[in-house]
């Protein structure tokens, strides 16, 4: 389990290499590949036990934003208009995940992007897939067509951006 010691000792170990004084233990660094898998929609702690402080979205362009697991307040999920999430900071800010099996668990069977990754905290970053990468994905696979992002002051201005952008969500 990945936790604050071990990524601690880990920026040791760096700052001791950057110094010329020891390697980096390739044991550690294959715990670490272990603790994490990922498809082409989103990346996931394996460890059912395991949590992430933050998600990250990255969007097509190269840009990304991370949001702590702490904001993530209700979030809403339907097949055929997406997954709808709402974190509550400093502002209150909407995520848009359009795609398609959303909820289809992995070939592995225990993980899935919406109960077992984020309801459990589990899922590291969600990304927006190029028309390619969902060609190759196909039927079988979850995928994410969009990611749109939206900062709100006000309820109204809330409101007023799900009845534009996320009709379905609106109750």
């Amino acid at each position: 389990m990945l936790d604050n010691d071990s990524k601690h000792q880990a920026r040791l170990e760096r700052k001791s290499q950057a110094a010329g004084h020891t390697a980096s233990s390739p044991q550690k660094e294959a715990e670490v590949e272990e603790a994490e898998a990922s498809c082409g929609a989103f990346g996931y702690l394996r460890g059912l036990r395991d949590v992430s402080a933050a998600v990250e979205l990255r969007f097509r362009d190269g840009n990304s934003t991370w949001f702590p697991y702490n904001w993530l307040g209700n979030w809403q999920y339907s097949p055929s208009d997406g997954l709808l999430l709402k974190f509550s900071g400093d502002l209150v800010y909407l995520v848009l995940i359009r795609g398609s099996n959303l909820d289809r668990p992995l070939n592995e069977g225990s993980i899935n992007l919406t109960h077992a990754g984020l309801q459990r905290h589990r899922v590291l970053w969600v990304r927006e897939m190029t028309a390619e990468e969902i060609r190759k994905v196909g039927e079988d696979g979850p995928t994410i067509d969009s990611i749109e992002m939206a900062e709100f002051e006000s309820h109204s201005a809330l409101k007023a951006w799900l009845d534009k952008n996320a009709p379905a969500f609106v109750r």
